[in-house]
């Protein structure tokens, strides 16, 4: 799923010296940007909710709600195999992808407050838009309006947040992105489950109560301060220092705010940082972070889970308030998940839960796909024993998502960037994740109908291979300051390679380090 993370370089030589208290004012600040997470998730858990919804379905889609009903062999993973009803989920990560771009631009130039604003505007439009469509063009307009409000969501909350963290906290405070993205999941399948028995027009309260999330971000956001960093980089310095002094409830911030003004000369000075990314020694993380995790992230299968859970409970034989109760305790173990990783993360490191939490996610969807090929596929419901069996592997495989691919998938590639490249590298991560989640969007329901319960083994061989990707090649970076993170790469037994100690510009060795 696109939810996001982003790890600022403050630490420097200074950073024993830095100073901070967790004052009211830091809550606030992080608790309203953070409600750009809940924007996404309610979208998450909404949409799947309500292409499941008989009401909506006969009103746009009445071949889809006849196919449904019909309880034929053929259909039973075929239900829901329409192109136009999976542009309906993927054509809103389309234009986030697109809108990232902008969003980069507005983050930059104007600041992260600003394009925060900015996508709550554009998601209460696409909020209206849906809950009063009349056809399927107003549907996906709409939809594309959400996209663009989670495009500039995704690109400045989580690097809003971020910036405005003490370094202690930088790693749980980056998460807060994703738990109340797992939190907006949870609220909306709730929703959904209440709104499925109003008749004929629940889908619409469903789509269009997205207006509340939007509302109180943008109104929570006009009374945001803007970041420190961002006002440094607008040389706004006695505002930024004004800042950083009301968020660390000190006046002593000396040694941050002149490692804040050297991090920022540091990045103006790279011309291209796109083009920095592409050398010989940044392979590693143009590799690993740019384009392996983001992509993986999304080839777990989850967000086809995340996406399409009433829908995937409803072809698998439970009735339509079944299904939606049951995906709304899969978003509830999405939830606790999210606690577990921000708890032990940083105690248990980054690949031990990539690695465990990847042989649990094989282990379910082979059991999902053996089960399915022995008890499902003849036109009739499942039994209630396998149905309860399926939710609650499902769930065990939710688990392990949440506490490995989902939130280390846009943590770990914010450690890896060097700073001169660490726009650029997020820049990327953003794009290559909504490219993959678009595309996993559109094809997952054609999937399910072609492949039946070999797309399960499909997604299990993934995240094997994934794994390997992970054993092979991520040194761990629990506890490792990241302006040293570049020694890993020196010391590794593929990467050094790429990275030998005499293209070192920070005069450092890798022998400071134990071998990986």
């Amino acid at each position: 799923m696109a939810g996001g993370g982003f790890s600022d370089d403050k630490g420097g030589k200074r950073a024993h010296l830095y100073e901070h208290k967790i004052t009211g004012y830091f809550i606030f600040a992080c608790v309203v940007a953070a409600m750009g997470g809940s924007l996404f998730g309610y979208d998450l858990g909404v949409s799947g909710g309500v292409t499941s919804m008989d009401d909506f379905l006969k009103e746009f889609f009445p071949k889809v709600y006849r196919r449904k009903h019909a309880h034929l062999k053929e259909t039973d993973y075929c239900k829901y195999d329409n192109q136009i009803l999976t542009l309906f989920t993927s054509s809103l990560y389309f234009a986030a992808l697109v809108s990232t771009f902008g969003a980069s631009h507005v983050t930059r130039n104007k600041g992260r407050r600003a394009s925060i604003l900015c996508g709550a505007v554009s998601f209460f439009l696409g909020a209206i838009l849906n809950a009063f469509a009349k056809n399927i063009a107003m549907l996906i307009l709409g939809r594309c309006l959400l996209g663009v409000g989670i495009g500039f969501g995704n690109q400045a909350v989580p690097l809003y947040l971020s910036e405005m963290a003490p370094a202690k906290v930088r790693g749980a405070v980056n998460q807060l992105f994703q738990l109340t993205t797992c939190l907006g999941i949870l609220i909306a399948n709730f929703i959904n489950y209440a709104t499925d028995k109003i008749h004929p027009w629940g889908w619409r309260l469903s789509l269009g109560l997205a207006t509340v999330p939007a509302t109180v971000m943008f109104i929570g956001g006009l009374f945001l301060p803007e970041t420190p960093n961002s006002l440094v980089e607008q040389g706004k310095l006695q505002e930024a220092r004004q800042v950083l002094e009301k968020i660390r409830g000190t006046t002593k911030v000396e040694a941050e705010f002149a490692d804040l003004k050297d991090a920022s000369d540091a990045a103006r000075a790279i011309k291209d940082p796109f083009r920095n990314l592409l050398k010989r020694k940044n392979r590693p993380q143009l590799v690993i972070a740019a384009l392996g995790i983001p992509a993986f992230q999304q080839l777990t299968g989850m967000n086809s889970i995340l996406f399409y859970a009433p829908v995937i409970f409803q072809s698998l034989g439970f009735g339509s308030g079944a299904s939606l109760y049951s995906s709304a305790i899969t978003s509830g173990a999405l939830v606790l998940a999210t606690f577990i990783s921000m708890a032990f993360v940083d105690k248990f490191g980054r690949r031990a839960f990539f690695l465990e939490a990847g042989v649990e996610m094989i282990c379910v969807l082979v059991a999902v796909a053996v089960t399915l090929a022995l008890k499902f596929g003849e036109g009739e419901e499942l039994p209630k024993g396998i149905g309860i069996f399926l939710v609650v592997i499902i769930c065990i495989f939710v688990v392990a998502y949440g506490r490995s691919w989902g939130p280390l998938g846009w943590l770990v590639p914010s450690e890896l960037f060097p700073l001169e490249t660490r726009s650029a590298g997020q820049s990327m991560v953003v794009c290559v994740n909504m490219i993959f989640t678009a595309l996993i969007a559109q094809c997952f329901l054609v999937s399910l109908c072609h492949l039946k319960y070999g797309i399960f083994l499909l997604f299990a061989g993934l995240i094997f291979i994934m794994s390997c990707f992970i054993f092979f090649l991520l040194p761990e970076t629990k506890q490792v300051p990241i302006e040293e993170i570049y020694l890993l790469w020196q010391n590794h037994w593929f990467w050094k390679r790429y990275c030998t100690p005499e293209e070192n510009e920070h005069g450092l060795d890798a022998k400071s380090l134990p071998p990986i």
